[in-house]
């Protein structure tokens, strides 16, 4: 699946013609162009992140997604919030649909092949409307430290903003973001934030993908013995089932 961020593109007022009769062929800057051209930088900004994460994302509880069978909407179900046993009820599928950890488009062809049953080549489209799943961490020496609900894309900076900033005794020239690879594995990156605020970093501020953790340490705190409470930490989580 793929979200496209709506374009706005305002009507523009034709310029006035001068008393004098002649057509005004002046060109002048218009205010609503900037305005599209700005939106349209912020359109493609945001798409990788849809396309890049989105596609591929894995339903959880508190997702909210759509189904619509082309041509039956009696069928077809809205606004469908995934409860937290990850077990959606729909109409002619008995015990519901499990949707937990699966695409829209797996879902998609469930129920095809649930209604398939009693609708003739049925033409199904899953959607999702409201990322409610999706979170990334914040630990260590924060004002906010814990779990956050990722609604939208975050910057590494926004994401501290949220936690509440660094605190007293935070070591920002050693904060490490870790993230779970599709593959299994977890990459780790430290950061400068001293030297990313005053522009003396040729690193590139990065955006969380879901499932991010930053770590904040103290200076007296190793980051070998982070990585390893880090790594034992996911290996629990893949073993029990449950989300990194």
């Amino acid at each position: 699946m793929v979200f496209t961020a709506p374009l706005r593109v305002e009507a523009q007022t034709p310029s006035p013609t001068p008393v004098s009769g002649k057509p005004n062929t002046e060109q002048k800057p218009s205010n609503n162009s900037a305005r599209v051209d700005t939106e349209s930088e912020e359109e493609a900004a945001i798409l990788p992140y849809y396309n890049n994460y989105l596609r591929d994302y894995h339903l959880g509880p508190e997702d909210v997604i759509s189904v619509e069978v082309f041509g039956q909407p009696n069928y077809s179900k809205t606004g469908i919030v995934v409860p937290p046993n990850a077990k959606i009820s729909y109409p002619l599928i008995p015990g519901g649909v499990f949707v937990g950890g699966k695409t829209v488009d797996e879902v998609s062809e469930i129920i095809k092949k649930k209604l398939n049953e009693y609708i003739i080549d049925p033409q199904i489209t899953v959607t999702l409307d409201k990322v409610g799943s999706a979170r990334f961490s914040v630990l260590g020496l924060v004002g906010s430290p814990g779990v956050k609900v990722m609604a939208r894309r975050y910057t590494l900076f926004e994401a501290l903003a949220e936690a509440g900033g660094t605190i007293k005794g935070a070591d920002k020239g050693r904060v490490v973001l870790v993230r779970m690879e599709p593959g299994g594995g977890m990459s780790r990156k430290v950061f400068n934030l001293d030297e990313m605020i005053k522009g003396k970093s040729d690193v590139e501020v990065p955006y969380l993908v879901p499932g991010d953790q930053i770590i904040v340490p103290e200076k007296r705190w190793s980051l070998s013995k982070i990585y390893d409470a880090v790594g034992r930490a996911a290996g629990l989580a893949i073993l029990f089932g449950v989300p990194f």
